[in-house]
């Protein structure tokens, strides 16, 4: 089974061709071009002649290209998925679905790619990720997640969510005043436990204030321990920090082989759990191992085997 790499998520203005550039030389594992709310009204339809430009002649190299299309209920969307498939076809990898409320929105536009692509013969499925950022969307993220095969992750949306649920926050999303815990872990951890359940990614939410890096990494690994597997950057410069915090540090692969290597030991000898450092390891460990070394490997094989890298 193929482990999907989705650490980092850069957002990207399709308005604002000047950035290209840089975005797609940050090592970001996902680049999308965002035709919804980073781009102003006056120029929907020129920054999507800018996105069709930028997938088909720019080079992505390792970066998986998408676009963010406009939501379903505006006058943009229609055209965003068929001017954007049928000129860019397979140099298309993932549309971004915003503000899904119910799973007929992500089968609406699962419906329109199936008849692109079989009107233009196009051999690869696109896929998608959807955003839960709405509280409708958040009340029906379990049936979001399974309503299409294309879904690769939901994502959770906290800028518009916090609109949706009237939330006070500050323009980065943190309450205007004293919380207990993290404000947003029920939004958070419902979407995740909605992404397991259809065994999809789950993507964290952004963090504006771009300047603070070490508030970003914060963000980012609290959500990485509660099970996401990467986070939205809105700028170049945060793309580093989730891969870092996204990826299995040194420390957690070898801790995966060591437990694989004693409990394949033990399970010759007949048993069927081993003690590690004083600690019960059993087939449910050797499954998170298992897990760990697999994300390692699909990041970079030489994270598994036998090079020495910081964590």
């Amino acid at each position: 089974m193929t482990v999907l790499i989705r650490r980092s998520e850069l957002a990207l203005p399709a308005c604002n061709d000047h950035m290209f550039a840089k975005a797609l030389s940050c090592g970001a594992d996902l680049v999308f071009l965002d035709l919804e709310d980073a781009t102003p009204e006056s120029l929907k339809e020129s920054a999507r002649e800018k996105a069709i430009t930028a997938l088909t002649e720019m080079d992505w190299g390792r970066t998986v290209p998408a676009i963010r299309v406009n939501g379903l209920d505006t006058q943009w969307c229609h055209d965003d998925i068929i001017e954007v498939v049928t000129r860019a076809r397979e140099k298309l990898h993932t549309i971004v679905v915003p503000k899904a409320r119910t799973a007929r929105d992500v089968w609406w536009v699962d419906l329109l790619l199936t008849q692109l692509e079989a009107k233009l013969g196009l051999t690869r499925q696109i896929r998608l990720e959807v955003l839960i950022e709405e509280v409708e969307g958040l009340a029906n993220a379990e049936e979001i997640a399974a309503a299409s095969p294309r879904v690769d992750a939901l994502i959770f949306g906290v800028g518009d969510f916090s609109l949706s649920q009237g939330a006070r926050v500050d323009t980065n999303f943190d309450p205007l005043g004293d919380y207990p815990g993290d404000f947003w872990h029920y939004a958070r951890n419902k979407t995740l436990v909605a992404a397991r359940i259809a065994g999809v990614l789950a993507i964290d939410a952004p963090f504006p204030d771009y300047g603070n890096l070490e508030g970003y990494r914060r963000d980012a690994r609290r959500a990485s321990l509660l099970g996401y597997t990467g986070k939205w950057a809105i700028h170049p410069t945060q793309v580093p920090v989730a891969n870092a915090v996204y990826s299995p540090t040194a420390e957690e692969i070898a801790m995966a082989r060591r437990n694989v290597a004693a409990y394949r030991e033990a399970e010759a000898q007949g048993r069927g759990a081993v003690g590690v450092d004083g600690v019960l390891v059993d087939a449910a460990h050797i499954k998170m191992a298992a897990a760990t070394l697999a994300r390692a490997e699909a990041i970079d094989p030489a994270l598994v085997h036998g090079v020495t890298v910081g964590s």
